[in-house]
């Protein structure tokens, strides 16, 4: 909205026309999802405990520590963070570009699947929710719509290529059977980073970190110049994605405020599941798929980890893992969980600097 605003204004008063730049209004995105999570944070957390009917409920079969120091958090944290990004993408990106509608699609969508997960499982006091098999079926009718509506809205040459990193003009043109890749991009990339949000922390910093790089390649890809002279796919009007991303880069900094260690409250799945549809959405956009597998890989871990023990256990009725997802694992060997935290933080700076390589390895 004020970005129109002031666009308009730049006719007349040239310092105004640094509100053109994308660059610039995706700083100013960033800061304005901060500072609104910041400025409501505390009132929303004091709401949510006023009652104990949005306390976040504790796997029974969870570490130990969980019951004790986890009890009585409030989760829902998702509708403060989303609330950030939408507010500050609303403010400076421009709303009737394609692709930020698709992306605020992806978020709300698979929001409303957190929500009503998070919902039936503090209404039952337990930390079932929604049914695996209807929870994926809702997840995949969103995604296949999803990708849809991208399909339409790119070059027809661009739209069922497969990028892959690290190799010069390495691309396969997979027809249709992209819907169902695209898919699983969009249910594995949201179910993964759901997956890791079981630590204070864990998930967030990760997320922030793929953002940040996701920033940096759709701006890439939607300049020709740089697209050109990087050898990957320019994507025309793509640039204004920056500016959802930067609103979810503030949004994220903002929740870490309140869900550092010890948290006063939890993403819960209307968070976890947005961003991660988010992501694997903005990866289908800008065709870096597999970047985002590579960026992301924390998430892939976790998600791999509970896979490998479910297949595990039901096949040979043996458990590969102490407990599943990944990071329960070590917490059931003894590692401190900030320990945990920080050495997969670590992990996943080093996984965004081997993807960001990608740009250039080719």
């Amino acid at each position: 909205m004020l970005n129109y605003l002031f666009q308009e204004l730049s006719s007349q008063i040239s310092f105004f026309n640094v509100f053109s730049y994308i660059t610039f209004r995706t700083g100013i995105a960033i800061f304005t999802s901060l500072i609104v999570v910041l400025f409501c944070g505390q009132t929303f957390i004091n709401y949510l405990k006023s009652s104990t009917y949005f306390n976040q409920p504790i796997r029974d079969d969870g570490p130990v520590s969980h019951i004790i120091k986890k009890a009585g958090t409030p989760t829902f944290g998702g509708v403060l963070i989303i609330f950030g990004i939408i507010i500050s993408t609303l403010l400076w990106s421009d709303v009737k570009n394609i692709f930020v509608l698709i992306c605020l699609f992806s978020l709300l969508s698979f929001a409303l699947i957190g929500f009503f997960d998070d919902y039936l499982k503090i209404k039952f006091k337990n930390s079932k929710g929604i049914s695996a098999f209807a929870k994926i079926i809702f997840q995949l009718i969103f995604s296949l719509m999803i990708f849809y509506i991208i399909s339409i809205s790119i070059q027809n040459e661009q739209r069922f290529i497969l990028n892959i990193p690290y190799y010069k003009n390495l691309i396969f043109d997979i027809g249709y059977f992209y819907f169902p890749f695209a898919a699983i991009v969009i249910i594995g990339s949201s179910n993964a980073v759901n997956l890791t949000d079981g630590l204070d922390g864990l998930a967030t910093v990760p997320l922030i970190l793929v953002t940040l790089t996701f920033i940096l390649i759709v701006y890439l890809s939607g300049n020709a110049v740089f697209a050109e002279y990087l050898k990957i796919i320019n994507i025309r009007n793509i640039s204004e994605v920056c500016i959802v991303l930067g609103a979810t880069v503030g949004s994220c900094l903002g929740f870490l405020w309140f869900n550092a260690p010890p948290a006063k409250i939890f993403m819960g799945d209307t968070g976890s599941l947005a961003l991660g549809s988010l992501l694997g959405t903005v990866s289908l956009i800008s065709k870096h798929e597999v970047v985002l597998f590579v960026a992301g890989g924390i998430f892939v871990l976790e998600a791999l980890s509970v896979i490998i023990q479910v297949f595990s256990f039901k096949v040979f009725g043996k458990r590969v893992f102490r407990m599943a997802p990944l990071h329960h694992h070590f917490e059931k060997k003894g590692w401190e969980e900030s320990t945990i935290v920080i050495r997969f933080w670590i992990i996943s700076i080093i996984l965004v600097l081997i993807a960001l390589s990608s740009l250039k390895l080719r």
